[in-house]
């Protein structure tokens, strides 16, 4: 990736929808140039694709809550089975599996507190492989809108 990769990376995460024209424009190339470019890092799988970012609070889903699960026995059969089972979950907005103490942390929004109680006792206090979880509710949740690649600094 060289810095023209980076700079077409950069816009089309602010918004995805600038046409390949616009993009050209702003980044003072040829249009073809900007298409060639855009293309190779999708075939390249850096851009992975594009999507519409939500207001939860516009589709009653205000409560968010980070979930920690920690499951038994640790074998990849309970560790695919349970990711493939939480991922379906309409609540589940990222599935995470992690190191530690914990084997998931799972990022779920809700209508409300009522309702993360309820999704917690019919969706995981039944669950076998689950040998305990814990919520912790969101109150406020920034995630970054550009993701720029980190050049080695050991050289």
């Amino acid at each position: 990736m060289d810095e023209l990769d980076s700079l077409i990376l950069e816009h089309l995460q602010r918004d995805a929808r600038t046409t390949n024209r616009e993009l050209a424009r702003v980044l003072g190339i040829a249009p073809s140039t900007c298409l060639e470019r855009t293309r190779a890092l999708r075939k390249r799988g850096i851009i992975t694709g594009f999507h519409a970012a939500v207001d939860l609070r516009a589709i009653n889903r205000p409560v968010q809550a980070l979930l920690s699960i920690q499951v038994r026995p640790l074998s990849r059969d309970v560790i695919e089975g349970f990711k493939a089972y939480v991922s379906a979950l309409p609540e589940v907005l990222s599935v995470f599996v992690i190191a530690g103490s914990d084997d998931f942390l799972v990022h779920v929004a809700v209508p409300d507190v009522d309702q993360l109680h309820t999704f917690l006792m019919d969706r995981f206090s039944q669950r076998r492989e689950i040998v305990n979880f814990r919520s912790n509710v969101v109150y406020q949740h920034v995630s970054t809108q550009v993701v720029s690649p980190l050049h080695d600094t050991t050289v």
